[in-house]
């Protein structure tokens, strides 16, 4: 009989060895077996990744889990780049990469460009290589904000009927998810968004409404996300964001920045030398003008565009700026509505795991104040997530970061009520904001797991 889960404090080392800058190196487990035949990307060094990057701790991740988790890296790339040179079309793929606009900056800031010349250039380099289609992950963001906003003002209004509405956890960060899922109890993932991440959506919209658009079944699309992070390598792999009917995945594979970067300095290619190309949308041959961000300095923005919808929905409140009051630290901040003397609304955002665990600490206790807080695994946002602005012995490369940080802040940004593609897609593609098919496309579950017996032997 398989032994019980230990409690969180004996399972999870995490919570000893939180935000720290230790480094454990895992081998990465190659697909290629030795008999798959030489070519031009041989060259490629075998990807590693550090359990310490990637933020779920090993007693999270299964054997299984870890060698796919391993795979997902520049060879596997290269692998359908390759794949697609061959004279057997039957295999061959429509490989598409989105940018996850957190991305964007790192580029920009560290060849010395503008975002929007670092997109466009980053979109031509990997055209070069063979992708077929590059797009911007932002309207995947748009889907999960819009959601998200519904889902909290529908929580707040049954606060009282249901005892798990309030607080509503954020659900885009996979470390976060994946912390919550695997050390905390259904006492936290019950008060998780329902809403999918951006990634995530991304993979419905291209596996789906593209697929669609283009006459492809969603098996036939090879699809590869450029992320911050390496979490969300493991979040590519969660059994509900998968089609069985095609034995395909939403999202395929996942690169980090600094990784197609490592693609760039091994084929001696700089981005000041690369052709600009205008990057893709899911609409036929539509392509995206400038980069546009949300509401967030250093994410996707949850807390402010909820803030702001929640006070207008509930309150008749129009908030124009928000005002953070930073706590114990610069990333544990608060922000408040008042009303007739009353504080109304009460949001935190809460980096890094050092604020999560005070947070779930006060929740289990009962002295939780707040009805919604922006929980991301990373300290300082997604802008620093491990996959990108580290120095070569694992650091923040933190005057690279401040530059990432100023230049994502001048992002113009785009309300997503205002995307009238995304207000298109709900009527046309989704059957309606209330339809099932916006449930079964946008949204998922999430709960807690019983830790499996069979995870990875490396210790933090």
């Amino acid at each position: 009989m398989a032994p019980e889960p230990a409690d969180a404090a004996e399972e999870c080392s995490k919570k000893q060895k939180n935000d720290d800058t230790q480094s454990t190196s895992v081998d990465a487990l190659s697909s290629n077996d030795g008999s798959e035949e030489k070519n031009e990307f041989d060259t490629l060094a075998n990807a590693k990744v550090l359990l310490s990057d990637c933020l779920a701790c090993d007693s999270c991740m299964t054997l299984e889990e870890g060698a796919r988790v391993f795979q997902q890296n520049q060879k596997e790339f290269f692998r359908i780049l390759n794949l697609n040179k061959k004279c057997d079309t039957s295999k061959h793929k429509v490989l598409a990469v989105s940018l996850c606009p957190q991305s964007l900056p790192y580029f920009a800031a560290k060849f010395n460009l503008s975002v929007n010349e670092a997109a466009k250039r980053l979109c031509g380099f990997l055209k070069s290589l063979g992708v077929h289609y590059v797009f911007d992950t932002t309207i995947a963001a748009d889907f999960s904000i819009l959601e998200s906003q519904r889902e909290f003002v529908q929580r707040y209004q049954r606060r009282n009927q249901e005892e798990h509405a309030l607080p509503m956890f954020a659900s885009a960060c996979p470390g976060w998810i994946r912390y919550a899922e695997r050390v905390l109890t259904n006492l936290v993932t019950s008060h998780i968004c329902t809403a999918k991440s951006p990634q995530q959506i991304m993979g419905s919209l291209v596996k789906g409404y593209f697929a669609r658009q283009q006459n492809l079944s969603p098996d036939k699309i090879f699809h590869v996300v450029v992320a911050p992070c390496y979490d969300k390598k493991l979040e590519a792999l969660r059994e509900d964001f998968y089609t069985a009917l095609y034995n395909s995945p939403e999202v395929d594979c996942v690169l980090t920045s600094g990784e197609i970067v490592q693609i760039m300095e091994q084929k001696n290619v700089s981005m000041k030398d690369v052709t600009e190309v205008a990057v893709d949308t899911l609409f036929d041959d539509l392509k995206e003008g400038d980069v546009v961000r949300h509401d967030g300095k250093r994410s996707d923005g949850y807390l402010e565009h909820i803030f702001k919808h929640a006070a207008k929905e509930l309150f008749g409140m129009d908030v124009k700026e928000i005002t953070y009051k930073a706590l114990k630290n610069k990333d544990f901040q608060e922000v408040t509505l008042e009303k007739d003397g009353e504080t109304v609304l009460r949001f935190a955002a809460a980096y890094g795991f050092r604020n999560i665990q005070n947070m779930v600490l006060k929740l289990k206790k009962g002295k939780f104040l707040y009805h919604f807080v922006e929980v991301l695994a990373c300290p300082g946002g997604c802008l620093n997530g491990k996959g990108q602005a580290q120095t070569e012995d694992g650091k923040p490369d933190r005057a690279l970061l401040a530059q990432m940080e100023e230049m994502y802040t001048a992002i113009p940004v785009r309300l997503p009520e205002t995307n009238l593609h995304v207000q298109r897609m709900y009527q046309d593609w989704l059957e309606g904001m209330d339809s099932k098919k916006v449930q079964d496309t946008l949204h998922t579950t999430y709960s807690a797991v019983s830790q499996s017996t069979s995870s990875l032997d490396i210790k933090w």
